[in-house]
């Protein structure tokens, strides 16, 4: 604000000519603004009247087309707007570069330059992924319009294929080469980048299992030395989510029902070449059973019979899993009684002071629906019936919805489809619905190339190729070449999973395994042929029945001297064994209540005579029990393994015949370095035992290195003993050892998961031995699939 007052003479003026100003401007406006009122919009007033089109620069879309593409009749008046959107729909028809609209009195001339066509599509730059695989996945072909904008998007899809290896700085630059004729040359410029891997991951909030554990469930890993091989430390971002879900997996099933995951932070490195993960979780309490019964909202059924049928019990830790099997295991009782639409409905009630869960399952009758048909689809090689099998209904059945879950599941479990999607639709009536089954197909044979090494046995090789769908019938047909430095087997193995339309295992093993042991003075040829029957008798348990024939011989190796019983058991030549036998399997380790413990248990009898030359009934039995501890950082095994032979025929039994023990079998020996010996002739030959027990304590522990090196330690126990030689040829022979003794070995061994396989270094002593026993102190075996 200025001040006037000692300068009235100059305010006065500057006031004056301010005054004239806005006099002037009342003025302008208005006569101004009555003629501003009255101008008419020239594009409201413009109008043009079309009768005729000429149409320039089109050479593949036809004129007719671009006219009528118009919108705009012949004899119609238009204004400029109207024109304008005519363009704008020339435009957006995506296949002219530029468009031009020009009146001209009453012709609209149409001027048009149409985008080239593609004369062919290349890939530069790139080397980890194949061409093939890259022109497979983008939508712009060849011979087709060429548009900026698939071009574009093509290029986003190629970086994405990138980034889903992992090479997030991945960058595709599409570019063209104008040919000839309104061709280009489509261009895709691949800087591939590097691979981005994760150097650390973390966790913020877990308290009942630490960060070590907790990555080993995930499937994106740590960074370390052998990243060269291990691909789980390369950033996905998609890998996340799933792992996302794996921890939630793993929590639920161990009773914490209320975790969840917060929030995983994925952030690049000051250097900006690594990223760090970091999942941050609440694990909550964690919750056992409670009270577990059954109620029936149905008349005339009883609940006495389901609530037996429960293996769930009080105290044990709550898991969904066990949920969803119990509710299976009631429908499936219902359907045996004949209740049909029956819906198990688990009620559970939470008791946060003695952290308990208390599960009513409710018997309830569910809509009266049934299954009209099952459609599949997409199976071009499959046969439909082995798809049809993975279902327990089929049409005309009472309609159960988890039913066709878990078929669901079966059908992707099987490996032979790339996707496999099971949906269900109303039928011909609402009391009806169709179950619609959409398959892919992908590759079921495999070539297999492995290596083996071991300190018995030497180095050795194994081919491999397999058929898991053998002819599209879900049959699996292999055949094995393998062979070491001391020992060869060549085998054939086929497996019909269902037997005559049943649930019934049929496996068929024909082979010829031979030896050349530096273990053992003698060699041997075996020709066998071993057909065997399987089926399910319970969740955990299974029966087999088999049947085997072989014929082994034993044959003197050059410049070696036999001892009396290897000599007599030579001159035997050829013998065949012709034999039945049955086993019943329980294994509860990955099925049980209890994921951190299970138990195996295995007895089997075989009885030879129904014709051949040997006649025996032999006895075996392995009962294996595991366990986690500290956090399921450590784990304890204990196992007991036993056989007996009992001679029947009238002639002799051969060490081939007999039990004969190896590392695998009791550490801390050479293979045949502990038993019977016979020392005849100046020779030292193993010749088995009728009778061995073995039992072994081990456990295994992390070390405290990145578990991403998987080096872990362990320490094991082994007592057992290997006796008897009855029906056993000892004309002239020396034998030591026959009644056996008790042998106590203890070590500590390094157990390394590698990219080529699991490494295991065995360092053992002796406690208890005998003169004669050969004693193996260091033990190295290897397999690797490449």
């Amino acid at each position: 604000m200025t001040d006037c007052r000692g300068t009235s003479t100059f305010c006065g003026a500057r006031g004056q000519k301010t005054n004239i100003l806005w006099q002037a401007l009342t003025l302008f406006f208005l006569f101004a603004t009555p003629g501003l009122l009255v101008l008419p919009d020239p594009a409201q007033a413009q109008s043009y009247t079309i009768n005729r089109f000429e149409v320039e620069g089109n050479r593949r879309i036809e004129t007719s087309t671009i006219i009528a593409r118009t919108g705009i009749e012949p004899g119609q008046t238009v204004s400029a707007g109207q024109i304008n959107d005519a363009f704008q729909r020339l435009l957006d028809s995506g296949v002219f570069e530029t468009v031009e609209l020009t009146p001209r009195g009453n012709t609209l001339v149409i001027a048009v330059e149409e985008y080239p066509t593609i004369n062919q599509i290349s890939i530069e730059g790139n080397r980890r992924v194949k061409d093939d695989v890259l022109l497979e996945a983008i939508s712009s072909q060849t011979r087709r319009v060429f548009t900026p904008q698939l071009a574009e998007a093509d290029a986003d899809l190629i970086a994405e294929i990138y980034s889903a290896q992992g090479r997030v700085s991945a960058t595709v630059i599409p570019r063209i080469i104008r040919r000839n004729d309104n061709r280009v040359d489509l261009v895709f410029e691949v800087a591939e980048g590097t691979t981005i891997e994760v150097e650390r991951v973390s966790f913020v909030g877990n308290r009942a299992y630490s960060d070590r554990r907790l990555r080993r469930v995930l499937e994106t890993k740590q960074a370390n030395i052998l990243r060269t091989f291990l691909r789980g430390d390369t950033f996905i971002a998609d890998r996340i989510e799933f792992d996302k879900q794996v921890i939630r997996d793993f929590y639920l099933s161990r009773g914490y029902i209320d975790f969840r995951v917060n929030s995983a932070n994925v952030e690049f490195t000051r250097e900006r070449d690594a990223f760090f993960l970091v999942m941050n979780i609440t694990e909550g309490q964690r919750f056992a059973f409670g009270q577990i019964s059954t109620v029936s909202e149905i008349p005339g059924v009883d609940p006495a019979p389901y609530q037996a049928a429960l293996k769930v019990k009080p105290g044990v830790i709550y898991s969904p899993t066990l949920i969803e099997n119990s509710i299976a295991r009631l429908e499936r009782l219902g359907l045996k009684q004949g209740v049909d639409f029956l819906r198990v409905e688990p009620r559970v009630t939470r008791n946060p002071r003695d952290l308990t869960l208390d599960v009513q399952f409710v018997l309830t009758r569910g809509p009266r629906i049934f299954v009209e048909r099952i459609d599949i689809e997409g199976n071009t090689t499959t046969l439909d019936r082995v798809i049809r099998r993975q279902f327990d209904t089929v049409e005309g059945d009472p309609f159960n919805p988890r039913e066709i879950r878990q078929s669901a599941e079966r059908i992707r479990a099987l490996g032979f489809f790339s996707a496999a999607d099971v949906e269900t639709r109303e039928g011909t009536s609402p009391s009806q619905v169709i179950v619609d089954v959409d398959v892919e197909e992908q590759p079921t044979g495999s070539l297999s190339l492995g290596g083996s090494y071991s300190v018995s046995d030497g180095f050795g090789i194994a081919i491999g190729l397999n058929e898991s769908n053998f002819l599209g019938r879900g049959q699996n047909l292999g055949i094995t070449l393998s062979t070491a430095q001391d020992s060869e087997q060549y085998t054939i193995n086929f497996t019909e999973p269902y037997l005559l339309g049943r649930k019934l295992r049929f496996d068929l093993g024909v082979g010829l395994a031979s030896t050349n042991s530096s273990f053992a003075s003698y060699d041997t040829k075996t020709v066998f042929f071993n057909p065997q029957v399987s089926y399910a008798i319970g969740e955990l348990s299974a029966l087999r029945l088999r049947y085997g024939w072989n014929q082994s011989e034993m044959t003197q190796q050059s410049n070696e001297t036999n001892g009396a019983v290897i000599a007599s058991e030579i001159a035997q030549g050829k013998r065949t064994s012709s034999s039945i036998g049955v086993s019943y399997v329980y294994d509860s380790r990955l099925g049980g209540l209890n994921p951190n413990a299970g138990v195996l248990f295995e007895l089997g009898v075989d009885a030879a005579g129904l014709g051949g030359d040997n006649e025996y009934i032999k006895t075996t039995a392995r009962a294996i029990a595991q366990k986690r501890v500290l956090n399921e950082e450590v784990v304890l095994r204990a196992s007991l393994e036993l056989g007996a032979l009992n001679w029947t025929g009238d002639d002799f039994s051969r060490t081939i015949d007999r039990f004969v023990l190896g590392p695998n079998t009791f550490r801390g020996f050479e293979p045949a370095g502990l038993g019977p010996r016979d020392l005849s002739n100046g020779q030292d030959d193993a010749i088995g035992g009728n009778y061995y027990w073995v039992a072994r304590f081990e456990s295994d522990f992390p070390l405290g290195l990145p578990e991403e090196l998987g080096l872990r330690g362990g320490l094991f126990y082994d007592v057992g003993n290997l006796y008897n030689i009855n029906n056993v040829d000892t004309s002239g022979a020396d034998i030591v050892g026959a009644s056996g003794s008790i042998r106590h070995v203890v070590g500590v061994s390094v157990l390394w998961t590698t990219p080529f396989g699991p490494l295991r270094f065995n360092f053992s002593q002796a406690l208890k031995k005998e003169e004669f026993d050969k004693e193996q102190s260091f033990d190295l075996t290897i397999q690797a699939q490449f």
